[in-house]
């Protein structure tokens, strides 16, 4: 007993060479801790090797002398394992001390001031700001007076796309957003664009008279073209359908209609199909009251962007084969004014106008012949896009964007300066309301000065055309500035994607109607899948600004045709965008309801349903493949909407998975199986062409109709391709790919 009450107290009271080291380290996984020891004394260094650890081992190569050493006496071997014993209990006790101790300590909290708001920026989130409080602190920022010097400062009246004007006011925007502390850049293209000639003129001859007129349509066709007039109302689909019913050709007929309705491009499309050689378009006193005398511009290329490059970027040095877009027409197309047309429409003979059109004009004969030249040039301008961005605290990555023409024909006050002078408001309110007052914006938001608006959207588009990948799946919303204050009254009207029902919240007086070709947020929409939307505070009936597209849109002007109150309008316009824009980047989830498009699925199935009939449906064509892609939809969203309400907000990694499966849903009704150069609108749903369900619904028509046109084998294909395009947005609605619906 003497003899191992000595070495333990070798062990235990440090002797020289002598020494126990223990390594306490917590595993990977924190269940428990690990205790290693090691024992070193003299005995070690005279065997030059760590016999205990080499022991513990199982080292072969531990040296036999140590039992030599020590001897295998009874004695010595009850030393040997009283002591082994004696360090194992006593490791034993310290490990279990340590881990209970940290069993027991409370996890440490961070200290916080009565008036903090909780630490959510510790992980990853920014503080929440109450809504109130975020539209109390936009409404502070945004005054009437304000407006006034930012409109004189943005008023031009020479700013067309790609001119020296066009880019000084570029400049001027870049230069505030800068002043703003924003985070700012700029898109340079090298588009192609359609002018009135430089040297020459446009011209039509009618009854031995020449008339000259001073408006244009780019992008029209251009030569010389003669045929018989006739009157067409607004050259909508359903007044040609009229003139056919009168039994009226219209092949090689030059085509005289009323502005208004539908875009400058759609009336010419409409007339191409009828093969007219040629359409006319004029300003109707019921429609507009500029006088007799005001010229109209505008563009006939039925899809935006240049349409040089279909589906492609115009950046400098970009080479592609030479290529149109199919929106091209090839047909004639000239504004005239009132006077003019009051002039042909007077001696025009044949059938008077169909009832429904309320109109006492005569439709034309043939010897009512008419002779048209249009000499436009086409020329290739260097314009500029501006951005500044105010960056997000969580989701950075993710961003709404503000955006305005800037560009017009002429002065352009209601198109484009009001427009531009909302946009640079609403970048200075929400950035000294981040820089200032505390606002941390989730996600980010852009806003972009456009340039070549009038021309067809061609800076915006062509901006999407670049970036589509990445914007496709980082851009959740478009805002369009665009024309916006018209005149006051009580009520805006709103045109946006179905699922974009957050205006509600916003203006109890809202009308919600579908976008249009001719507006600026349709392509975002249509083409790039972006859920958009686009305001005016305006009649919903009004054609467009009495004086948009003229040399008459002019600060006075607007000023009479809104009782003095443009400062005020505009102020409205920015606070209903930034409530929009800020309610977007504030919540934790998009407020989008994707079920809405539930019921137009639906809808279009049933139509498309009750029409079908055996005797003409191609063989093994069933229409139950369509219904099973509706309902996957269906059930689809529903469930989408049910882990909306059962998500936990606080759960920063979830938020964005679920945001990310809503901006899936536009992004998902763009039919993959056609090319934007040929089909650019490619949802199935708002856009336009052979892939969409309208497109689908009418070939049925022409099926049971035996119209010649109609192909059975074409129609099939329409049919697989349309229902693969639903039940493929119902299986990304879904999320994970355990989750799909795989019915059909």
């Amino acid at each position: 007993m003497d003899q191992a009450r000595s070495t333990i107290s070798k062990i235990f009271n440090g002797e020289p060479h002598s020494y126990t080291r223990f390594n306490l380290t917590q595993n990977m996984e924190g269940d428990n801790s690990q205790v290693e020891m090691k024992l070193s004394s003299d005995m070690d260094e005279e065997v030059g090797g760590n016999g205990v650890g080499e022991h513990l081992n199982h080292n072969s190569n531990r040296k036999p002398y140590v039992a030599q050493r020590f001897g295998r006496t009874p004695k010595n071997l009850c030393f040997m394992a009283a002591a082994t014993l004696l360090i194992f209990i006593i490791g034993y006790l310290i490990g279990y001390l340590v881990h209970r101790k940290k069993d027991l300590a409370p996890t440490p909290v961070a200290p916080k001031l009565p008036f903090e708001e909780p630490a959510l920026h510790e992980t990853g989130a920014a503080p929440l700001m109450d809504w109130d409080d975020v539209k109390n602190l936009l409404a502070t920022k945004l005054s009437a007076t304000k407006f006034e010097s930012v409109f004189s400062e943005f008023a031009s009246n020479s700013h067309r796309a790609g001119s020296p004007g066009d880019e000084a006011l570029g400049n001027k925007v870049l230069k505030k957003f800068k002043e703003y502390g924003m985070n700012t850049w700029t898109d340079e293209h090298f588009v192609k664009v359609q002018d009135p000639p430089a040297s020459g003129y446009n011209r039509f001859v009618f009854n031995g008279t020449e008339q000259r007129p001073n408006g244009f349509l780019s992008y029209s066709g251009t030569g010389t073209r003669t045929g018989a007039v006739v009157f067409a109302h607004y050259g909508q689909e359903n007044d040609f359908t009229l003139l056919r019913g009168k039994n009226i050709n219209l092949s090689g007929r030059v085509v005289l209609v009323k502005a208004g309705k539908i875009s400058f491009a759609e009336k010419v499309a409409n007339a191409a199909k009828m093969n007219a050689s040629a359409v006319l378009i004029y300003p109707d006193p019921t429609d507009y009251s500029i006088g007799d005398n005001t010229p109209l511009f505008g563009h006939v290329h039925l899809g935006s962007g240049d349409p040089y490059t279909p589906g492609f970027p115009s950046f400098n040095h970009t080479q592609f084969p030479p290529v149109q877009s199919s929106g091209l027409p090839t047909i004639l197309a000239q504004t005239i004014t009132t006077g003019m047309a009051n002039s042909i429409l007077r001696k025009l003979g044949g059938q008077s106008a169909p009832r429904e059109w309320e109109s006492y004009y005569n439709l034309g004969e043939e010897k009512d012949v008419i002779t048209v030249e249009v000499n436009n040039v086409l020329t290739e301008k260097r314009i500029n896009n501006v951005f500044g961005v105010i960056k997000g605290f969580v989701d950075a990555d993710r961003y709404v964007v503000i955006g305005a023409q800037r560009d017009a024909w002429g002065p352009g006050f209601a198109t484009s300066t009001v427009g531009t002078s909302v946009l640079v408001e609403l970048a200075r309110s929400i950035s000294d309301m981040v820089k200032n007052d505390g606002f941390k914006p989730r996600r980010s938001i852009v806003f972009a000065s456009w340039s070549a608006g009038e021309y067809g959207s061609v800076g915006a588009t062509e901006w999407m055309e670049g970036y589509l990948s990445s914007l496709s799946m980082k851009a959740f919303s478009y805002i369009n500035l665009d024309a916006v204050c018209f005149i006051p009254i009580n009520s805006v009207s709103v045109y946006t994607s179905p699922c974009y029902l957050i205006f509600f919240l916003m203006c109890l007086f809202s009308r919600l109607e579908p976008l249009k070709l001719d507006n600026a947020a349709y392509p975002f929409l249509a083409f790039s899948g972006i859920p958009s939307v686009s305001f005016r505070f305006a009649p919903s009936n009004a054609v467009s600004h009495p004086y948009s597209g003229t040399l008459l849109d002019t600060r006075e002007t607007l000023k009479q045709a809104t009782g003095q109150q443009i400062p005020q309008l505009a102020e409205t316009a920015a606070k209903f965008a930034g409530h929009i824009a800020l309610r977007l980047v504030h919540d934790h989830l998009l407020r989008m309801d994707v079920t809405k498009y539930d019921k137009i699925i639906r809808t279009r199935v049933a139509q498309i349903n009750g029409k079908l009939r055996p005797d003409f449906l191609p063989k093994a064509l069933t229409v139950q493949w369509l219904i099973s892609a509706s309902g996957s939809y269906s059930r689809a969203s529903r469930t989408l909407q049910a882990d909306i309400q059962n998500s936990d907000l606080e759960d920063i990694e979830m938020c964005r998975i679920i945001n990310d499966r809503i901006m899936t849903v536009e992004r998902n009704f763009l039919s993959p199986y056609v090319s934007p150069k040929d089909s650019p609108f490619r949802h199935i749903l708002l856009g336009s062409g052979p892939h969409t369900l309208t497109a689908l619904f009418n070939h049925l028509e022409a099926l049971r109709t035996n119209n010649p046109e109609a192909d059975a084998d074409l129609f099939r294909n329409q049919f697989a391709l349309v229902t693969w395009t639903i039940q493929g947005c119902a299986n990304s609605l879904a999320g994970d790919i355990w989750s799909l619906d795989n019915e059909i």
